[in-house]
């Protein structure tokens, strides 16, 4: 993991604050705690720390569907996949695009290549996300100011434009700029070569999202994880410091203070434990917590806290671990990702490259744990995990690649592609009833877009699929 800057980090976060925005209810010409055109190093600063903060607010949201997190009271609305408005994660999203488009519009006027291909990468990372969990959204009428009620353009159209600011993206990194990034750049401070590993890798994750499309291309796939990340010191991260924690690291804070969450799903647990496979996974007391008797016990997804009112009697996050460190970074993409994305991507074709990225994607997860190499070498030299290039299947890439991604939404994409296959996961207790005994495939619109844009708002339910997933 690269080690960051905290000064830099700091002078961000002041950053951060002189650019965010105030309601003004004076009538007055100008705020001076508002600046009207803020300078492209400040839209930098709040574009790539906010980015890696939507990472984590979608993990939030998905982190039940996909057995993760569990609610410890019953029938919890995520747990149960009931129909939830985010509305809140929808302006992040939106506000950050904003920012990125301004970035964007000042790169191009200036020649500054390097902070235009920068921002286009944001502009794809950012609106593959909110594509992802909503399907059709506004996007291409949504910054001019022409309209307060902008249309929804197409997911499939949508994802052609993802591509598209991505490969254009490399092409400006990659050219001469008038302006360099710098320490304004949470992500890799001003590191362009990383810049261009991390568009290739976010390009290979969005083009296995078509796998089951008629325009999926494997080969495309292996040529973008060919530019991509080539170990887990290229992972695009960001880390906190001391004027503001992590928020896994906050949401365990805040379980020990009694404000209930981050409660650990027992399939989880028994993934890792050796009960729902045969072997047990040395990650498991690196990635949460044990009961206060010292056991790894999960909760049921739908049931809560069940026969164990105590907080102590369940697994959750706990403060101090790789993901709940107060100073923890937070994973926007990983080498780790990369391998197992290029194991399923090869498996049809190449099956010898497709297990060597599969036992090097358990490899650069278990390094980034620091798990001991005694236990990393036992875990690998389990047949049921070295099974040969011969016998490895897609069920075993996705369930290695599901412990990897612990809490990130990307788990989500793989969950709804997998048809949620992966081994024992059950439908929550009390499910939802509208799903019809179905997992959920997609988010509601949020209600704040029902209200303000609702001539728009396409009419969907919570199992109508987003375009990749048909």
């Amino acid at each position: 993991m690269k080690i960051r800057n905290k000064y830099t980090a700091i002078i961000g976060s002041s950053l951060l604050l002189a650019f965010s925005s105030c309601d003004s209810f004076l009538d007055v010409n100008e705020n001076p705690n508002n600046p009207e055109d803020a300078p492209i190093s400040g839209l930098m600063t709040n574009s790539t720390f906010e980015t890696a903060l939507n990472v984590q607010r979608a993990g939030s949201a998905t982190s039940n569907f996909v057995q993760y997190l569990a609610s410890p009271n019953p029938s919890g609305g995520s747990d149960v996949m009931d129909r939830l408005d985010y509305s809140t994660t929808w302006f992040n999203f939106y506000n950050v695009m904003t920012d990125v488009n301004e970035i964007i519009r000042k790169s191009e006027e200036s020649g500054a290549n390097h902070y235009l291909g920068a921002g286009q990468v944001l502009m794809a990372l950012n609106l593959g996300m909110t594509v992802d969990l909503f399907g059709d959204v506004p996007f291409s009428q949504s910054f001019n100011f022409e309209t307060v009620t902008p249309s929804y353009d197409d997911d499939q159209i949508l994802y052609d434009q993802i591509i598209s600011l991505l490969d254009q993206g490399i092409t400006n990194l990659q050219s001469e700029s008038s302006i360099s990034i710098g320490g304004d750049d949470f992500i890799f401070q001003g590191d362009i070569t990383a810049w261009i590993k991390f568009a290739n890798t976010l390009k290979a994750r969005f083009l296995i999202h078509t796998k089951s499309t008629s325009g999926y291309s494997a080969a495309a796939v292996l040529q973008a994880v060919d530019g991509g990340f080539t170990s887990n010191a290229d992972d695009a991260v960001v880390e906190f410091f001391e004027q503001r924690f992590n928020p896994w690291a906050q949401v365990a804070i805040n379980n020990e203070n009694l404000l209930l969450g981050g409660w650990i799903s027992e399939q989880f647990i028994q993934a890792l434990d050796g009960t729902t496979y045969p072997v047990v996974d040395p990650r498991l007391p690196l990635m949460v917590g044990t009961t206060d008797d010292g056991e790894f016990i999960g909760t049921v997804n739908g049931e809560g806290r069940g026969d164990a009112p105590e907080q102590g009697a369940r697994s959750t996050l706990v403060p101090g671990q790789f993901y709940t460190s107060e100073q923890s970074p937070v994973l926007i993409a990983t080498y780790a990702e990369l391998k197992f994305i290029e194991a399923e991507a090869a498996l049809e074709t190449n099956p010898a490259r497709a297990y060597a990225a599969y036992l090097a994607g358990i490899g650069a997860h278990m390094d980034m744990l620091e798990v001991d190499e005694a236990a990393k070498n036992a875990y690998l030299a389990h047949p049921t995990v070295s099974m040969g290039a011969e016998n490895l299947t897609l069920a075993d890439i996705m369930k290695e690649k599901w412990v990897a991604l612990f809490l990130h939404p990307e788990t989500w994409n793989d969950a709804r592609r997998f048809d949620y296959g992966y081994k024992d996961m059950t439908l929550p207790v009390n499910l939802n009833p509208d799903l019809n005994n179905q997992f959920i495939r997609r988010l509601a619109y949020p209600d704040s877009e029902i209200s303000r844009n609702g001539n728009n708002v396409p009419e969907v339910t919570l199992l109508d699929r987003i375009w990749w997933n048909q």
